[in-house]
């Protein structure tokens, strides 16, 4: 297990499986890459459906796992007590902004109503100018097509527009993605206003 991950990326995907086996697949894809990269994976911090997925695939391929949990949700989502940190945190809040933090880039996956909200603030905190770190949508399996056709009507209704749309990155296939992500990150400082802001 590493001690000094090359890179931290922060996975937002559902505490379910989800009922498509790629969904599952797409998660172990994302884990074992991370692994294999010396990387770390910031998540929230369960044991439950991809969340625990790609955590464990993650652990398995040698890379560093930092969990971060409400006290809520310890029981709920069966909080991952093998994670190399584990964040026991009292609101969700809390549980953002230290995803945040900790994290160089940020990666959307199949997931429920917690991860559209998790996605949509961290990409409006980018917006905001409260960070400048990468964020993607991984559409596996064409899960998010409809959510991403959305969108584009929002921009052409003329409440988005293409540059809000520039700052999060799409793909249908993990690596080529994540590789882009973890480039983009690559040529970011360290440092940015999300510690002051939140």
């Amino acid at each position: 297990m590493t001690s000094s991950p090359s890179f931290s990326i922060c996975v937002y995907c559902g505490s379910r499986p989800g009922e498509r086996p790629e969904f599952t697949a797409v998660a172990q894809a994302v884990g074992r890459w991370i692994g294999e990269r010396g990387g770390q994976l910031v998540y929230g911090g369960g044991r439950t459906g991809l969340m625990g997925t790609v955590a464990e695939a993650t652990r398995a391929a040698g890379g560093r796992v930092v969990g971060i949990i409400p006290k809520a949700l310890v029981d709920k989502e069966l909080a991952n007590r093998q994670s190399d940190e584990l964040h026991v945190v009292d609101t969700m809040h809390e549980r953002k902004a230290m995803m945040g933090e900790r994290a160089d880039a940020f990666l959307a996956l199949p997931g429920g109503i917690g991860t559209f909200e998790e996605l949509f603030e961290i990409w409006t905190w980018r917006q905001l100018g409260y960070h400048d770190k990468p964020v993607g949508i991984l559409n596996a399996g064409g899960y998010y097509d409809g959510m991403l056709a959305f969108l584009a009507e929002s921009v052409r209704a003329g409440f988005m527009n293409d540059w809000q749309m520039t700052l999060v990155r799409t793909g249908t296939d993990a690596v080529p993605l994540l590789e882009a992500l973890a480039e983009e990150a690559s040529r970011h400082p360290k440092g940015d206003k999300l510690a002051e802001v939140l």
